[in-house]
């Protein structure tokens, strides 16, 4: 029997063009968060300049790290109840708008995280604070997708918003780069801001800050709210702990009436913690393993993210044609392949050659695991169901990283760590295989 959901009449039906530019747009704008403050700029500056003088025999490092485990703990038990208030009060738009520019304030805040040890413990609220909030604003964004594309282009909606963000992260990086950090001395880039204080790092926050205001504005203007829906009778008065009461009760429901979901998520919870090991571990095993000089890695860096980006527009349109499932389990078989050979071979050209055709498929299944959700969600339940997809995806986020250093301590070689990764990514197939397929439109 199937147990097809389609959206109500006149969800996505109506979408312009312009309103699926402006939904990408927030993508475009988000990596000025994930780029630029969480990985590549701020996050350095913390633990290399700001806490280079901590004392005591607790590295900075190891605070932030700490920081974040417990933003991602914080992510992981408020993700699915927000996302389900967020539905239940049809203020899913009102919500993105209101956790987008909380996050705005805590990037324009790291301003004030001048170069010196005590800022280290403003700079680290701040950062977690920020990932919270950032988190959770990805909840009612990805539940758009369904108001923003219709059951016949879903796919190409999503691979559409990954580029996105995979070309902004691109631009404002080599804006940043280039502006503010790249030369020596006391005056750094183009602009020729000094180095006291930080103040080359502070702009870029603030640079941050104010792209992913811009970007997110058109969004809020082009899509309409979603109409209030009938989909979760007495969530949208329940009180914050009531809500979890319901959450576990539509959670027994969905159990009984449709598994696939549940499994889905326990499945896209591993092979996406994979594909997140493929990015954290990239430029230690380029530079360690391959050769590749740190200079280059940026370099590296750039055309990683625009293949993964093409890969996911590419991508976009077969997941239309034959179902996100067939897109998934093919996009992490060609990786677990290309990671084999990875392991066989050395030098920066081969690197260069197979660690670029890896992220090739990066893009097509963090693309189509969206869609795939999004196409079996029951109508009105987006919010919370992309709550969940965050929890699982915070629930097993561990399993990279450490199976990644097992495999490299046990053959005492970095790169064995490359056969974690791929045991990640392989654990995630083989769970994906036993997961019914959307049905057809």
């Amino acid at each position: 029997m199937s147990t097809e959901v389609r959206p109500p009449a006149g969800i996505g039906e109506a979408a312009t063009r312009r309103q699926i530019v402006a939904w990408g747009l927030w993508d475009w704008g988000s990596a000025a968060f994930n780029a630029v403050i969480l990985t590549f700029v701020f996050s350095v500056y913390l633990t290399d300049a700001v806490g280079e003088n901590l004392g005591g025999s607790i590295s900075a490092s190891t605070w932030l790290g700490w920081s974040l485990g417990i933003a991602g703990f914080l992510i992981a038990v408020l993700a699915p109840v927000t996302g389900q208030r967020f539905d239940a009060a049809g203020r899913r738009k009102r919500a993105l708008g209101v956790l987008t520019f909380a996050t705005v304030a805590a990037m324009a805040a790291m301003f004030f995280v001048r170069d010196s040890v005590e800022y280290l413990w403003l700079g680290l609220v701040l950062l977690a604070v920020g990932s919270v909030i950032f988190e959770l604003a990805g909840v009612p964004y990805n539940a758009m997708l369904r108001q923003v594309s219709t059951p016949s282009n879903i796919g190409r909606v999503s691979g559409f918003g990954w580029a996105m963000g995979y070309f902004g992260g691109i631009v404002l990086l080599l804006l940043c780069y280039f502006g503010f950090i790249a030369g020596d001395g006391d005056t750094r880039g183009a602009l020729g801001f000094p180095t006291d204080g930080g103040l080359n790092i502070r702009m870029v926050a603030l640079l941050a800050a104010i792209w992913f205001a811009a970007f997110a504005i058109p969004v809020l203007l082009k899509v309409p709210e979603l109409p209030r829906p009938q989909a979760d009778p007495g969530a949208d008065k329940a009180g914050f702990a009531e809500s979890y009461r319901i959450l576990w009760r539509d959670l027994r429901s969905l159990w009984s009436a449709d598994r696939r979901t549940v499994y889905f998520l326990g499945a896209s919870a591993l092979f996406r913690d994979g594909l997140a090991g493929v990015f954290t571990f990239g430029a230690v095993l380029a530079v360690n393993v391959y050769g590749i000089s740190a200079g280059d890695v940026l370099l590296f860096g750039v055309a990683a993210n625009v293949l993964s980006a093409v890969g996911a527009l590419t991508a976009g349109r077969f997941d239309d044609r034959i179902g996100p499932k067939t897109v998934i389990a093919s996009s992490l078989a060609a990786m677990i392949v290309v990671g084999v050979v990875l392991m066989a071979v050395s030098g920066p050209g081969m690197f260069w050659i197979f660690g670029l055709l890896l992220c090739l498929f990066v893009g097509p299944a963090q693309s189509s695991s969206r869609t795939f959700l999004a196409r079996i969600t029951p109508p009105g339940r987006e919010g919370q169901m992309f709550g969940l997809y965050a929890t699982t995806g915070r629930a097993v986020s561990f399993l990279s990283p450490t199976l990644f250093g097992l495999f490299a301590w046990w053959f005492g070689a970095d790169r064995a760590g490359i056969l974690g990764l791929l045991i990640v990514l392989a654990l995630g197939l083989a769970a994906l295989t036993v997961v019914r397929a959307p049905e057809r439109s």
